[in-house]
């Protein structure tokens, strides 16, 4: 399983789960918010660190950048679809 296919996970278990909900919103406000993201996100089985959520975001943005109009210099600029750690939150914060 990937990083972007581990966080459609963990975060449809936050929707879930009250409490880990609550932790991962928490964790925004630590001193070293992706840190302490990636080890709630360790806690609860799922082996996630910075790199690799930075990572999975350039992947996904490149992957789409090439889809449209062939990828080339003209595409489209793609606002925030590169954040992998911002949609996993985007998506906890719209489910209210």
């Amino acid at each position: 399983m990937n990083t972007i296919e581990q966080l459609d996970e963990l975060q449809k278990k936050a929707i879930h789960t009250p409490e880990l909900k609550k932790r991962f919103l928490a964790s925004k406000k630590a001193e070293d918010p992706l840190g302490e993201f990636c080890l709630i996100c360790q806690q609860e089985g799922y082996d996630i660190y910075p790199m690799d959520i930075i990572q999975a975001g350039d992947e996904f943005y490149a992957t789409m950048k090439r889809s449209t109009n062939g990828g080339g210099e003209n595409s489209p600029v793609l606002t925030c679809e590169d954040d992998a750690y911002e949609l996993f939150f985007a998506g906890l914060e719209t489910d209210n």
